[in-house]
């Protein structure tokens, strides 16, 4: 790849030497990212799905600081992303990692109730792409895959007592809330973010139980400077 628009790049994640194959000509990660994969609290032994994984930074980032996790499966829509997320396996020698090009609402029979933990950083966005370019655009907006889908997909393939964990737009919290507890997987842990003290939350960290009973943790707003 000689076009430097359309460059393969490898950036170390910063602990253990591991790194992450990037193409600069597709959507690559945020800070967002590395939030959410900071903000679940593993279970030795876990079973992870990395939902609209992109090139896998949320698996791999939550994997680095979590290695007693027992496998992680990417699940990513676009080809170009999904070949990124295998590079970076085979790169690494992670052989309890798994990537698979689906759509998420079309994860096969196999993976059906078999993940003890759901990971997603989401497309936030609602309306229009066309200014953008539409490789990138799916990744932010709810163009091939919205909140509702993503939650049914989620209670699907998780085990009962199973969790999801996200990070989304703060000023659609309610809705979070409601499609979930709607969708069978009750929100349990909360997190609002901040750029800067006292300012309006910009995003929220979420964590829901697949058959939870009612009652919820909100922890201190996190200031992502």
């Amino acid at each position: 790849m000689n076009n430097e628009y359309n460059e393969e790049v490898w950036e170390d994640i910063g602990i253990n030497g591991l790194k992450i194959a990037q193409n600069t000509g597709l959507y690559r990660f945020t800070s967002d990212s590395v939030l959410l994969s900071k903000f679940v609290k593993a279970k030795r032994g876990e079973k992870v799905a990395d939902f609209c994984a992109g090139s896998g930074i949320v698996g791999l980032h939550f994997y680095a600081l979590n290695p007693t996790v027992q496998s992680v499966t990417f699940f990513e829509l676009q080809e170009e992303l999904s070949a990124l997320s295998q590079k970076t396996i085979d790169y690494n020698g992670l052989t309890n990692f798994t990537a698979v090009c689906c759509p998420i609402q079309q994860i096969a029979q196999e993976y059906r109730e078999s993940f003890s933990l759901i990971l997603v950083n989401p497309p936030y966005e609602t309306g229009g792409f066309e200014n953008q370019d539409y490789k990138k655009a799916i990744c932010r907006k709810e163009i091939t895959v919205n909140l509702a889908e993503i939650a049914d997909a989620a209670y699907r393939n998780l085990k009962y007592g199973g969790r999801l964990a996200m990070v989304h737009r703060a000023d659609r919290l309610a809705e979070i809330f409601t499609v979930l507890s709607n969708r069978g997987i009750e929100p349990k842990r909360m997190q609002l973010v901040s750029g800067k003290a006292n300012d309006k939350p910009y995003l929220v960290l979420v964590e829901g139980t697949k058959g939870g009973k009612h009652g919820l943790e909100v922890l201190p707003t996190l200031v992502n400077k």
